[in-house]
């Protein structure tokens, strides 16, 4: 007889069903669309009642990480990791956040410096000659495009996501993903008719050189240098306001 999947001692089974479907993702290596069974199958797995796990799945989907489909081939699915659950978490309490006026804009690019500088220090050790054609790429497809446009701005998200993918440490890029799901659309909403894209263009280029040549310091230099131009002109645009 085979060892069951998954185990429950008694005390609040709601959350150690759901602690349990997140390690056997985990130790399975398990993607997004991978089927775990349906409600019966799992809850006889578990030996608990269908509104016990039930509570357990609602924990995770809350959490982005699994789904449910009905009809035929229908069933409890992985929605997500658990460093893409994180993400969108951390994305959606910061945008309640910013919404909210419990965080400025200011503060989120603040943070960002803190992060992306050492991202792309990370990257720029562990790249590979791929990697610059892909940065290259990026940089390629925002240029002839208004810094503000979205073509641009798919660019230069991807320009970013690149350099996160690469440092190869997924809480770093996890904890970042915010900042181009939350951070950038409302920033350019802020400022973005004073962005300069050709010299944010310039920057991604110094950055690349910077990552080409596995330059860790460099790499953060040009970084910093990027992100502070941002703030920069955030700030200059916060003093109009405020005028």
């Amino acid at each position: 007889m085979s060892e069951p999947r998954f185990a429950v001692d008694r005390g609040d089974a709601s959350e150690q069903v759901a602690a349990e479907i997140r390690r056997y993702v985990l130790r399975n290596d398990l993607s997004p669309g991978d089927r775990l069974g349906t409600e019966q199958e799992l809850a006889s797995e578990f030996g608990v009642s269908r509104p016990t796990l039930r509570e357990g799945l609602r924990m995770l989907a809350s959490a982005h990480l699994v789904r449910s489909a009905r009809g035929p081939g229908g069933g409890i699915f992985v929605a997500g990791t658990a460093a893409e659950g994180m993400s969108r978490s951390l994305s959606d309490s910061i945008a309640s956040m910013l919404e909210a006026d419990g965080v400025s804009l200011r503060e989120l690019v603040e943070a960002r410096i803190y992060l992306e500088v050492p991202i792309a220090g990370l990257a720029a050790l562990r790249a590979t000659g791929e990697t610059g054609n892909e940065l290259q790429a990026a940089i390629d497809d925002a240029v002839g495009h208004h810094g503000a446009s979205q073509p641009f701005l798919a660019a230069d998200a991807r320009f970013h996501r690149i350099l996160a993918a690469t440092a190869g440490n997924e809480l770093l890029r996890g904890f970042t993903s915010w900042a181009l799901d939350v951070l950038q659309p409302s920033l350019i909403a802020a400022i973005g008719g004073e962005v300069d894209g050709e010299a944010i263009l310039g920057q991604h280029e110094t950055i690349l050189r910077a990552v080409r040549r596995r330059q860790q310091r460099a790499a953060e230099r040009a970084m910093r240098t990027h992100l502070e131009y941002l703030s920069s002109v955030l700030e200059a645009h916060e003093g109009r306001m405020a005028a």
